[in-house]
C-alpha cells in the first residue's frame, strides 16, 4: 500500500482510464454492468436519437455522409439502436464513430468506427449521453477559516485530506460559476468544472456543421448542492467512490458552464417529448379490435414512462449545442 496523495482529478483519471481502470479493463460488462442508462432503459430512447439525426439531416441539406458521433460510447449499444431505429435511405449516409477509451467490443456492428477521439471536419451530430459526469475535475472543499482548498484523496481507501489553497483559473471558474463564500460555512464542497468546460468545447469544434447534445445529470449556478455530488457506482449500487479502479468515479455537470453561445438546456423530460416520446396510455378500445398492438403500445407507454420519469430518468439535462458556421437549431418545440 502506498501513502501517496493527489488531487480528485488525477486519482479519477487512473481509477477510471489508467492501466486496468474501471472503463478500459478488457473483458468487462462496461457501463451497462454498473448502472443503468437510459440506452440501456429503452428502445425508445434511440428511436427519439434517430429523429434527431434525421432532423439535423434534413437541416443540412441531405448530405451525401451524415456523420453520428456517440462520445463516451460505452460498448455501442446506442449507436448499433440508431442504426437499427434510422430509416434505411437515412442509415445507408450515416458514417457512425463511436468514442471511447476502452478496446472495441467483439461483434459490434462493422459500420461503426471505433476512435479514441472525436473525428475533425465533419458535419451531422455529436451525442455524449452521461460522458462528461466522468471527466475527472478536482473537488474543493472551504477549511475551518472558509478558504477553499483542494481536496486530496489516497487511491487505496478513499480517505481525503485538504491540500493547498485554490488559486488561478481554478478559482476563477469557482468565482463564476460555483461560488464558495469565503470565510463562509467550513465543510461546503465543489467538483472545479473547468476540464469538463474544455473537454465539451473541444468535442463541439469538430463539428463543421450540425448539432451536439450533451445528457447528463446537472445542476445550475441558481442552485449548486451545498456539499458537491462526487459518488461512486458498483453493480447498480451506490458506494462511497474510493478511486482504486474498483467503481465508477461520478459527479454531476455544471452543463450552464459548458453551454457555449446559442445553446439551449432542457429536461430530458422535455427534450423526448420534443422528440415524440410520451407516456400516453393506449386507448382502451384497441384492446378489443387488436389485442397484441394494445399490449405493445401498454408496454411502449410504460418505458416513456420511466425515459421521462420526474425523479429519475426524466431529470437529466439535455445541453444541446448548434455548431458550425452554419448549423441546424435545437430541438424544435414540435420534434419536428
Amino acid at each position: 500500500m502506498t501513502d501517496e496523495w493527489q488531487g480528485w482529478r488525477e486519482a479519477a483519471e487512473q481509477a477510471l482510464y489508467g492501466p486496468d481502470g474501471f472503463y478500459v479493463r478488457p473483458g468487462g460488462p462496461g457501463p451497462s454492468g454498473h448502472f443503468r442508462t437510459s440506452v440501456h432503459a429503452s428502445a425508445l430512447f434511440a428511436g427519439a436519437v434517430a429523429r434527431l439525426l434525421a432532423d439535423v439531416d434534413e437541416s443540412l441539406g441531405r448530405p451525401r455522409e451524415l456523420a453520428l458521433v456517440d462520445v463516451g460510447a460505452g460498448r455501442g449499444e446506442l449507436l448499433s439502436a440508431v442504426l437499427a431505429a434510422a430509416p434505411r435511405e437515412l442509415s445507408a449516409r450515416v458514417r457512425a464513430y463511436a468514442v471511447e477509451r476502452a478496446p472495441r467490443p467483439p461483434g459490434l456492428d462493422h459500420r461503426i468506427e471505433w476512435l479514441a477521439q472525436p473525428p475533425s471536419g465533419v458535419a451531422g451530430l455529436l451525442f455524449a449521453n452521461e460522458w462528461l459526469d466522468n471527466v475527472p475535475v478536482d473537488v474543493a472543499e472551504t477549511d475551518a477559516a472558509g478558504v477553499a482548498r483542494y481536496v486530496l484523496v489516497r487511491r487505496e481507501d478513499g480517505e481525503e485530506r485538504l491540500g493547498d489553497p485554490v488559486t488561478g483559473p481554478d478559482a476563477d471558474w469557482l468565482a463564476r460559476w460555483w461560488p464558495l463564500a469565503p470565510g463562509g460555512e467550513p465543510g461546503l464542497r465543489a467538483e472545479i468544472g473547468r476540464p469538463r468546460d474544455a473537454a465539451w468545447a473541444a468535442a463541439v469544434a469538430t463539428l463543421d456543421a450540425g448539432l451536439a447534445v450533451a445528457v447528463d445529470y446537472a445542476h445550475e449556478r441558481t442552485a449548486r448542492p451545498p456539499f458537491g455530488t462526487l459518488t461512486g457506482f458498483r453493480a447498480g449500487r451506490e458506494v462511497r467512490p474510493v478511486p482504486d479502479g474498483t467503481c465508477d468515479i461520478t459527479s454531476h455537470v455544471a452543463l450552464d458552464a459548458c453551454a457555449l453561445p446559442g445553446a439551449e438546456l432542457l429536461s430530458q423530460r422535455e427534450a423526448l417529448h420534443r422528440l415524440g416520446v410520451t407516456a400516453s396510455r393506449p386507448p382502451l378500445a384497441l384492446a378489443s379490435t387488436d389485442p397484441a398492438a394494445y399490449v405493445r403500445a401498454l408496454s411502449g407507454a410504460g418505458e416513456a414512462a420511466e425515459l421521462t420519469a420526474r425523479g429519475g430518468l426524466g431529470d437529466f439535462t439535455w445541453l444541446t449545442q448548434p455548431a458550425g458556421s452554419s448549423p441546424p437549431g435545437g430541438i424544435s418545440p414540435s420534434g419536428a
